[in-house]
Order: C-alpha cells, then structure tokens, then sequence
C-alpha cells in the first residue's frame, strides 16, 4: 500500500497527514491523500484496510450492523450504524486510527468534532486503553459532549465553529506530538469509513446496491463509500459503482454548491442538523472528483424536510435517527429515480440530540394513580 496525494498524485510509502508539496492552509485544503492498495495482492477485506494485523482493533463490535428492508411507497434498504458501540458511524474510522496510534506507539489521539466523532474517538479509546483529547465547539449538543466525558476523556470546549475546532486541534497536535485523527487530515478516516461498502457488497451477496443515499457535511463519510467500491471494482468484486446521492440541507450546502465553481464560495452554515454544518468541507476535492468521476447525484434538502424525515423513521419504522442521518432519508424521500436495491445510511442515534425533537413532542400531563384516572386513560389512547 502507499499513500498518493488526490491533487499532485505523488506517492509516498510511509504515513503522512497530507502531501508534503501540497498541502497549505487555505479552506477547503489541498493535498488530501489515499491509501491505494497492490489490487493483484488482495485476498480478504482486512487486506484492504492500512493495518499490519487485527490486534489492536477495538474488542467493542464495530461494523456489521444491521440492514433492513423496509417500504415507504417502493422497497429501501436502511444501514443502521446507529448501532455502533458509541452509536455512530464514526466508531468505524476511530477503530481504524485507534488502531495504527497503537501499532506505531502514539500515546495521546485527539480529533475535532461537534460530537459525533469526538464521542467515538472518546468510546473506542476507551475500550483500548488509549488517551484521548477532543476538541468540539461549546455549542456542541449537551448529550454528545457528555457522552465524551463519560468515556473518560479530555474535553476541550471552543468558543467557535467546528472549523475553529479543527484548526486548534491541528496546531496542538503537531505542537504536542499527539496523533491526529481529524477527518479527512487523516487519510485513515476514509480507509475506516470504507468499511460499510465491504459490507454491503456482503449483504448483497456479492453484488453491490443500486443505489446509496449518504449524509454529507465534510464529505468524509461519502469519500469512504466512494473509495470502499471503488477497492471493490479494481479487486473485480463489482463491476459497477452504484449510484451515491450526496445529501446536503440547504442550510449548509457548501459542498454541493460549490462543485462546479471556480472558485471555493463559503456560507456560514446555520443547519439544526449539527453533524453536518460545515463552513469548509475539508474533503472537498477528493469528494468533489468521486462525485464526477462516477456520475454522482446530489441532492439539497430543507430544514423541515430533515425533520419530517426523523418522525418518519421514528413513528413508521421505529428507528430513531439524529438530524443529519435522518437528512440522507430525506434525500431518498425526495428523489424519485432510484434503483432495485436502494440503501439509506442511517449514521447516528436520535438519542445524541434530543433537544432536535423538543419543539414537536410534548410530555403528556402526568394522571393520578386512582382507578378514577382510566376514563382519561382510554380517551388518550382514542386519539
């Protein structure tokens, strides 16, 4: 395996955050590398993966979480990796970094988040022993930052954006020697989020889905299900891409917006649907390049649309879904050409931001415990 910059296209053998000829600081930031494999070489799936074996890999179960069919007009297929230890997607790239800290001796991780992320670094850590350090925006949901500490590690609090959060994260890493699992700075983000293609290329029996509706804020997840097929293809497992719908709210579109630009036009993101507000996507290009490369479809939705599509999975399907994992459903409700085969991804837990629910339910008044209480009882469940 090596390491090729998704700008310049050199190649380098050992590990590097990003292209030493490349990189600079300017939002959305160049340099970005790719793990590429020897594809003549590939025997099983964990050959596709940047790790000289499986030792240090959580004990937690990462991965494999469950698929199901489900109908909402016309037959979807829902990845719940709400089901992750730390109840997120991430858990898959943090397994993957936590990982290779450990077989290259790096005692201290640290990431950015505005949650997600950062509870998975927290969790997964956790579960290995390891130290870690998170830097997420004090506005951050509640529940998330908790679940942090409640992992035991170190939360650092910014006053600022996510982006903010990054960059502070990026300098006190190399300040301090610590190893940066920030998205897309570290190409092992991608190689861990990959991982949910192999299995759908398995729960399709060896074959991969028509279509797959993917949240999208820095454009990581979405790179990682590029890249997880694409290993697939080269491997001569599929021989075709599916169709990826990258789903963006319209209130923090900086990605899709900026596609076809010249040059990179930011908006501040003011989205409900925390996990995926960003300012600067910071895997912009390399996602930018898979969605031409393979005739990707992209897709914005509206705020009340990415609410919608949480009561729907809730109430009709009984899966409960954060903001930004419930917006990939309403990207798949709004479009209308889809395959056999389409999966949503649904990549966190409703329980992460429960404040997001707060304006549409109200606690019923509680009864008293008298026999007196059933005629009210029976009224409520008759409406």
């Amino acid at each position: 395996m090596k390491y090729q910059c998704t700008t310049c296209g050199a190649s380098y053998g050992d590990f590097q955050y990003r292209c030493p000829k490349c990189a600079t600081d300017e939002n959305p930031p160049k340099g970005i590398l790719k793990v590429v494999y020897d594809y003549n070489a590939v025997h099983d799936f964990f050959s596709l993966l940047p790790l000289k074996s499986n030792r240090y890999l959580s004990p937690l179960k990462v991965g494999n979480t469950p698929l199901y069919k489900l109908h909402r007009g016309k037959a979807f297929y829902l990845k719940d990796d709400a089901r992750n230890p730390t109840f997120s997607y991430k858990d898959r790239a943090s397994d993957i970094v936590c990982a290779f800290a450990a077989e290259n001796g790096f005692e201290v991780i640290a990431a950015a988040s505005t949650g997600n992320a950062g509870s998975s670094l927290a969790g997964i850590a956790a579960s290995n022993g390891q130290k870690a350090i998170v830097f997420a925006p004090a506005s951050a949901p509640k529940n998330k930052l908790l679940q942090i500490l409640a992992y035991g590690a170190r939360l650092i609090p910014v006053a600022g954006t996510y982006d903010d959060a990054f960059d502070l994260c990026a300098r006190a890493c190399e300040d301090l020697g610590w190893f940066n699992r920030n998205t897309a700075w570290n190409p092992l983000t991608i190689e861990g989020k990959k991982t949910c293609a192999f299995e759908l290329y398995n729960d399709f029996h060896g074959s991969a889905p028509s279509d797959v509706f993917v949240p999208v804020g820095d454009g990581v997840i979405i790179a990682g299900i590029y890249r997880g097929f694409e290993d697939l293809l080269l491997a001569g497992l599929i021989k075709q891409m599916p169709r990826i719908h990258c789903v963006q709210s319209e209130k923090s579109d900086n990605l899709i917006r900026n596609l076809d630009n010249n040059a990179f036009e930011m908006r501040r993101s003011t989205t409900f649907a925390d996990s995926i507000s960003v300012d600067y996507p910071r895997n912009f290009y390399m996602t930018r390049d898979l969605i031409k490369k393979y005739n990707g479809n992209t897709i914005t939705v509206a705020e009340d649309e990415i609410r919608s599509a949480m009561k729907i999975l809730a109430r009709d399907f009984g899966v409960f879904s954060e903001p930004a994992a419930a917006a990939a459903f309403a990207g798949f409700l709004r479009q209308k050409d889809v395959g056999e085969t389409p999966v949503v991804l649904n990549t966190g837990c409703g329980l992460k931001d429960t404040s997001a629910f707060a304006a549409s339910y109200e606690i019923p008044t509680a009864v008293k415990p008298d026999i007196e209480s059933s005629c009210l009882i029976q009224s409520v469940y008759a409406t």
